[in-house]
């Protein structure tokens, strides 16, 4: 680990294994570039806190049943998850702060973002409410991510039933999907799975940051689409992390920009391509 930047990043990754993962590879890349961790974390499905001892692990209680703990149903989950954990988590990260401004000397820390997952759809609200910015840890494929938001939009235009001539035509909403395939998502689609997607791109939208799981050269025309689509900055840092060695600067840019100006977008953006070429 280098050392000690002065600077804490809270992560809050969804209770899915392919969610925590990637989280906790993300967190040792900063804690190795000087970062301080804090991981606050649901109950159910917990990550093995004595595996990463380096790191601080708080947990809050998520209000599942038993019965709920063993749904198989991901969007139902999701939605209890997230009615249940967002006071708990607002006064988790509320008591994070006050003791980060408390602290004196030279242990002092400040805290520089929260990063979660989009399917949190309640934090982006409590990290501004709160000043704090707020990035976004996606651990789709990018394309996937930017075109799964149409498929209520597929839904409305009622591509159910097809005729048999139309099997093979391209849904040009989303590439390269046939329009057969859709049959089976949008047979299993509901409503509820429409509004929770429409509450993850609002939410994402209105992030200071949005970081895939990909890279430029795999993904390079879907994250050229992505930036316009979000008009947030988008990092590709590979499906290692390693492939981005910038990473620890751009949680750097953040906390500055986000401290110093009211206009974050426009100075960030200018900061960072001035000191690191992106």
């Amino acid at each position: 680990m280098e050392k000690s930047n002065g600077l804490r990043v809270i992560l809050f990754p969804l209770p899915l294994q392919g969610c925590i993962n990637p989280m906790i590879q993300l967190a040792k890349i900063l804690h190795s570039r000087g970062f301080s961790i804090t991981v606050i974390h649901t109950r159910f499905n917990a990550p093995k806190a004595s595996s990463h001892p380096l790191f601080t692990f708080l947990e809050i209680q998520d209000g599942l049943s038993e019965t709920e703990t063993k749904t198989h149903d991901v969007t139902l989950l999701l939605t209890l998850l997230n009615r249940s954990c967002e006071s708990l988590f607002r006064d988790c990260l509320s008591k994070l702060l006050q003791s980060a401004e408390a602290e004196t000397g030279e242990e002092k820390e400040k805290i520089s973002c929260l990063t979660d997952d989009s399917g949190w759809i309640f934090t982006q609200h409590i990290a501004q409410s709160l000043n704090l910015p707020r990035l976004v840890l996606n651990t789709y494929k990018v394309s996937f991510f930017r075109n799964h938001f149409v498929l209520p939009q597929l839904r409305r235009e009622m591509y159910l039933p097809l005729q048999d001539s139309e099997q093979d035509d391209p849904v040009e909403e989303f590439p390269p999907l046939r329009k057969k395939d859709l049959r089976r998502i949008l047979d299993q689609e509901t409503e509820v799975l429409d509004s929770y997607s429409d509450m993850i791109l609002q939410t994402t939208k209105a992030s200071s940051g949005l970081i895939f799981m990909s890279c430029e050269e795999l993904d390079q025309d879907s994250l050229i689409q992505a930036r316009e689509d979000f008009q947030v900055p988008i990092f590709a840092i590979g499906p290692s992390h390693s492939y981005f060695p910038c990473i620890h600067e751009f949680f750097l840019c953040v906390w500055y920009c986000w401290n110093k100006t009211s206009s974050f977008g426009s100075h960030f953006s200018t900061c960072f391509k001035e000191n690191y070429g992106f």
